[in-house]
């Protein structure tokens, strides 16, 4: 029956649009502006504002945040650069707030 129904989904609590697939989340346990986040290997649908040197919980990363590409409402960032060697995998990768994203095909 899962075939029929898609794939799982996660899309702007906003708007509905489409964000990321549920198989690309990497971690759920990030912290985010606005309380809980996930950290997601891929995102659609979004545009990345200008990058900013950031200093978060893990240090002094280079990010972006990220909006919805219908609404423009910011969903979280993206890592563009991570300067503590434990943290290079972060590089690339997107940070969604829970509270900004909504489940699809649940």
């Amino acid at each position: 029956m899962a075939e029929f129904i898609g794939p799982r989904l996660y899309s702007c609590g906003n708007c509905g649009n489409h964000i990321s697939l549920h198989d690309d989340i990497i971690s759920k346990a990030f912290q985010g502006r606005h309380g809980r986040a996930f950290l997601f290997s891929h995102a659609m649908n979004i545009v990345a504002g200008p990058r900013e040197d950031r200093h978060l919980i893990t240090g002094l990363h280079t990010v972006a945040d990220i909006h919805c590409s219908d609404c423009n409402e910011v969903l979280g960032w993206k890592y563009e650069r991570a300067y503590e060697a434990s943290q290079k995998y972060k590089e690339g990768k997107f940070i969604l707030e829970k509270s900004k994203i909504v489940k699809e095909n649940w």
